[in-house]
């Protein structure tokens, strides 16, 4: 079983929620009455993506301490202080995940060129996810060759004149999300590019990459959008197949990439509670120091944790070695290499 290379329970998860998502599709454009045949290799990179994401998510909680987190944040978000920590959960989803704000104390050109990404990323995906499925279609309205009728799942959402404000965003939107994710990708890869000190860390595939599939992506999209509208479609063949290559490599990359980490972030928030419930019940003070350090809670799911995987820190007098702060294990160590060495009588051999 610890040597197969694949885990059978989040293949059967991801298997069947993508079956799922397939029948959404199926449904959800009118049995493919609503499907654009020109976005089908789109459907197929999403559904791909959707795998590998719902795979690696699934394998990552069932590992001891992440499922850990999730239980506990969970269980605490629907029980006790219900109304208490929804209203903390959601304050948390619009400081961090959608202003980014934990990113803004490493500097707020940093933070904006972050959430510059961010938006840009997300509005593309809010975007084009429904319309690569066929949820979201737009037709012109009977009896008129002015105003075109928007369509959710087959039901008509509004309508709007062709020349309104209104037009020019909703048909132009996919080019502001490109704006964003280029000078916010941009950034970033100026500074991966000029940083002495990232320059001596970084990868390529890790921290080069990304931004580089960001960039491509955004530009290509720009470039149909230019070709058809100043351009007479000069090249628009050419740039239509570039910005789908870019997009399905972005799609493939998500789920083994630096990208995955879009997925996990919102399960920060579940953490975010576990830590406030924690500080609620009471917290930690190491026998040696004297100082509080963490959580009760935490360290009481941690001794179960520990024990979980193989590793007992319990001592002969029936305490725990994790009832000791970091200082406090770190002076207890010294003061046990001290004993060691006064025994043996070389104090300092």
């Amino acid at each position: 079983m610890k040597n197969r290379k694949y885990n059978i329970k989040a293949f059967l998860i991801a298997s069947l929620l993508s079956i799922v998502m397939i029948v959404l599709v199926f449904y959800g454009s009118r049995e493919l009455q609503n499907f654009d045949a020109a976005l089908v290799t789109y459907l197929f990179g999403t559904v791909f993506a959707f795998f590998g994401i719902i795979y690696r998510y699934s394998v990552w909680l069932q590992r001891p301490p992440t499922w850990m987190y999730f239980k506990r944040g969970v269980c605490f978000l629907f029980t006790g202080k219900v109304f208490s920590h929804f209203w903390f959960a959601s304050k948390e989803t619009v400081s961090n995940i959608v202003f980014q704000k934990f990113i803004y104390p490493r500097g707020k050109y940093r933070w904006l060129a972050h959430f510059m990404i961010a938006v840009g990323c997300t509005s593309a995906f809010l975007i084009t996810i429904p319309l690569t499925f066929g949820w979201v279609h737009f037709t012109m309205a009977p009896n008129s060759i002015s105003v075109y009728e928007a369509h959710f799942f087959g039901f008509k959402l509004m309508e709007f004149n062709l020349d309104s404000v209104m037009a020019f965003m909703t048909f132009h939107a996919l080019n502001w999300s490109s704006y964003m994710v280029i000078f916010g990708a941009g950034y970033y890869l100026r500074r991966r590019l000029t940083n002495p000190g990232l320059i001596a860390t970084q990868t390529f595939e890790g921290d080069l990459l990304p931004l580089i599939l960001l960039i491509a992506i955004s530009v290509t999209g720009l470039g149909l959008t230019y070709s058809y509208e100043f351009m007479k479609g000069l090249a628009f063949d050419f740039l239509a197949v570039l910005h789908a290559v870019t997009v399905i490599l972005f799609l493939i990359w998500i789920p083994f990439g630096k990208f995955f980490h879009i997925i996990q972030r919102p399960a920060q928030i579940a953490a975010h509670i576990y830590h406030r419930v924690g500080k609620q019940q009471g917290m930690a003070v190491c026998e040696h120091t004297g100082e509080e350090f963490a959580t009760n809670l935490h360290i009481k799911d941690l001794k179960t944790l520990t024990k979980k995987i193989g590793f007992d820190f319990d001592r002969e007098d029936g305490s725990s070695h994790l009832d000791l702060s970091p200082e406090g294990k770190r002076s207890r160590l010294a003061q046990a290499h001290l004993k060691a060495r006064q025994d043996g009588g070389e104090l300092f051999g």
